[in-house]
């Protein structure tokens, strides 16, 4: 399903004549218009890291505190040999599941080469794997994201989308929020001629809790460019994505 999130600029006027239009409707053509098209993000949701160097934050005891307070609130003795350490360990790894906060997207692309020999078809990379945490339940969800872009003169080095996938994974997150994140990122950063990206995730907070159905995958894709417009494109991606991963 392609990734949509609500948008947060306006469109351009409707194209609609007003004798198209119903008097009763509820929404302005333009309005039902403006909520059918794709999302455009903020680019400081993509262009910088996500915590300012003067953003007031909890101290480290604080936050260990709060960790103490939660075993406590779950029913278990915080004083026993086994969780004394817990409160430092759990902060400790967050440290490592977020460290994406702390990271500026925009600087891992802005290395390019422009030693292409006139390449003029898409770059993909495929099972790019992660994991990430959902913004509902700070629980993981984890899979593989497939990226392509199609570059205008200049590519980047290979590993740079894969980092850049750490980097947005490494927040809370919604998969659909992630999927649009990279493909901003890179349609902004690098400006290529377009941009594919799908993930296909597991999350455990359907899997090991609530419906508790394991197994189940939710896919998610972002187009730009010449992906968006040129559905033989589309399809080709799509094809080479399914056809080779595993």
């Amino acid at each position: 399903m392609d990734a949509l999130i609500k948008s947060i600029r306006p469109g351009k006027p409707s194209e609609l004549k007003p004798s198209e239009t119903k008097p009763s409707d509820s929404k302005t053509a333009e309005a039902k218009l403006a909520d059918m098209r794709p999302a455009e993000l903020d680019p400081s949701e993509f262009l910088a890291a996500a915590v300012r160097a003067d953003q007031p934050r909890p101290s480290r005891s604080e936050a260990e505190a709060a960790v103490h307070t939660l075993l406590s609130y779950i029913g278990e003795n915080p004083q026993r040999e086994g969780l004394l350490d817990t409160p430092r360990r759990v902060v400790e790894a967050f440290d490592e599941l977020y460290q994406g906060y702390h990271q500026c997207p925009a600087e891992v692309l802005n290395r390019t080469f422009g030693e292409t020999a006139g390449y003029d078809d898409f770059v993909l990379i495929r099972d790019i794997e992660f994991t990430s945490q959902c913004e509902h339940h700070m629980m993981p969800f984890y899979g593989k994201a497939h990226i392509a872009y199609t570059p205008v003169e200049r590519v980047v080095g290979l590993s740079k989308l894969a980092r850049l996938t750490d980097i947005f994974a490494r927040r809370l997150q919604t998969q659909e929020h992630l999927t649009a994140q990279i493909a901003a990122a890179i349609d902004e950063v690098l400006k290529p001629r377009g941009v594919a990206v799908m993930i296909e995730a597991e999350h455990t907070c359907m899997s090991v809790r609530g419906v508790a159905k394991h197994g189940a995958s939710t896919f998610t894709s972002r187009f730009t460019g010449m992906f968006r417009d040129n559905p033989a494109e589309q399809a080709r991606f799509l094809s080479m994505v399914r056809g080779t991963s595993r």
